[in-house]
């Protein structure tokens, strides 16, 4: 089979290789990948920054936003059959320490990562637990099946403060930040303002339903506040920093309300500076977003995609390729001048 694996550690690295298909386990299944997805982290593998330098050891296949069709199941698989449509949970969790027996396992700290701490999908088959896995809805598209991995992280994120009848701010417009948008709308948002220093991605940030953006390079936040409608008075009550810059954040933590709150899914740099002064005197409440709870936010997610939520994301997906063109793929995301990219392994 044909697999993409980060060869060598440095810059680029990827190459197509020839793997024997593996065969599954007891509680594994096989499966044959229909579409991945390329995902912020693996364009930190593919640019080897330092986060990958101390987490990826090579040579290893990448990948963990995937849909693809149950090949073959192991002994003990009983929740699902060959010729099923899924996607699965990426992060494997311990089911032994607390947080998984008591309910919360995207909290384990045991948990690790398909294509992050072990071989992962970007390959024509790959072996995965059968307790990770979703079993998909086949009227919802493939393209959007793929990417069910981040839009749980905006899912995740979205729904980590009550956001109805509230003002939003989310910092940042890639992939995520612009899917938060319409799963805002549809959970009752007053008013959203999205910022970036992206003019396209801030235009599909309209699209989806912002009622205001703002280029930071040229335009500060706190103009557009007053010609919102229903203007705002205190600053807003929920932030969403999905933009991973420290600059980004503090600019939010400037036109907070007192006692708001803010989910932070971002990675800020080791360097980033916070005025922590204003988090304190404002009483503002700070939440990191990791991954999804598993499996409520599955849930929520297609809920949200049945009721009609595939069109606004289907918008997010700019580009696809077939999966041999992977380079041509990552250089694409590298630019900023996309959207999300899918790789075609049909």
């Amino acid at each position: 089979m044909k697999t993409i694996v980060k060869k060598t550690r440095e810059p680029g690295g990827l190459v197509l290789e020839e793997r024997i298909v593996p065969v599954p386990g007891d509680n594994e299944v096989l499966i044959k990948t229909k579409k991945t997805a390329i995902c912020g982290t693996d364009l930190h593998i593919y640019n080897w920054n330092s986060w990958a330098r101390k987490t990826i050891k090579t040579p290893q296949i990448i990948g963990h936003e995937f849909v693809g069709e149950v090949a073959e199941i192991g002994r003990g698989v009983t929740n699902v059959s060959v010729g099923q449509l899924v996607s699965g949970e990426g992060h494997l969790f311990c089911g032994q320490c607390k947080h998984c027996m008591t309910g919360t396992p995207h909290l384990c700290r045991e948990a690790s990562g398909i294509g992050v701490n072990m071989d992962g999908a970007f390959a024509e088959y790959f072996v995965f637990p059968a307790s990770n896995l979703w079993i998909c809805d086949e009227n919802i598209p493939l393209n959007v099946l793929a990417i069910m991995d981040p839009l749980g992280n905006a899912t995740h994120t979205v729904r980590s403060f009550d956001v109805l009848g509230e003002d939003v701010l989310v910092t940042g417009a890639g992939p995520i930040g612009l899917m938060s948008v319409p799963i805002l709308r549809r959970a009752g948002a007053r008013n959203i303002v999205v910022t970036d220093i992206n003019t396209g991605r801030l235009e599909m940030a309209r699209q989806l339903g912002a009622n205001a953006t703002v280029d930071v390079r040229s335009e500060k936040i706190a103009d557009v506040m007053p010609g919102l409608k229903p203007a705002m008075v205190e600053g807003f009550d929920i932030g969403l920093e999905m933009s991973g810059s420290a600059g980004g954040f503090n600019d939010m933590i400037d036109v907070m309300a007192n006692g708001g709150k803010i989910a932070i899914l971002g990675f800020l740099p080791p360097e980033a500076v916070i005025e922590w002064d204003k988090m304190i005197f404002k009483s503002l409440t700070l939440k990191g977003v990791y991954g999804r709870e598993m499996f409520d936010t599955w849930y929520q997610m297609t809920a949200l995609l049945q009721s009609g939520l595939v069109d606004d994301i289907l918008k997010i997906i700019t580009h696809e390729f077939k999966y041999t063109d992977f380079i041509e793929a990552f250089e694409l995301m590298k630019s900023g001048e996309s959207g999300k990219i899918i790789l075609d392994w049909s």
